[in-house]
């Protein structure tokens, strides 16, 4: 790594990323919910039903930081708990429909957002960068035999039987 633009990466994608985090949050007046919030929904929203321990996997936060942040959101009335069918002894995690019905006003911050970070970028070279990007995620998650652990906002599933409002 000879190039002087190479080292750069590692900072530029954390800077994006916190800058991005932090714009996410400014324009989110109507939710009140902060980004690790959001992201713990986002996965739920992906796929309805999850185990805490999952959720903190995904989050790379501690257990009892992901048990912290459900209390806050079924206390809202984001999420709720139930026991796990098969093993009682485990927490699934799933979202409400007051969740569900906010998605597209979530996905009206995102693209804000986004737009504002691709401002200046033609068509062609945002597929690149986001093409480019992939590539290195999956670089990484192979280096680190890894399953992509990727939260995209709102991939709604179909409501199942049995979930509540």
């Amino acid at each position: 790594m000879n190039d002087p633009d190479e080292t750069k990466l590692g900072f530029l994608i954390h800077d994006v990323a916190r800058l991005m985090r932090k714009r996410f949050q400014e324009i989110d007046n109507e939710f009140g919910l902060s980004s690790a919030q959001w992201r713990l929904l986002f996965g739920l929203l992906k796929a309805d039903g999850m185990p805490q321990v999952r959720l903190a996997e995904l989050l790379e936060v501690e257990p009892i930081s992901v048990s912290r942040m459900v209390d806050r959101l079924a206390e809202s009335g984001w999420v709720e708990r139930r026991l796990a069918p098969t093993d009682r002894r485990v927490r699934m995690i799933y979202a409400t429909r007051k969740a569900r019905e906010a998605c597209s006003g979530i996905r009206a911050i995102t693209e804000t957002v986004h737009d504002e970070a691709l401002s200046g970028l033609a068509d062609d070279e945002r597929r690149i960068l986001i093409d480019a990007l992939g590539k290195v995620a999956h670089n990484l998650y192979g280096a680190a035999a890894e399953e992509p652990a990727v939260i995209a906002p709102c991939a709604s599933p179909a409501p199942r039987n049995g979930a509540s409002a």
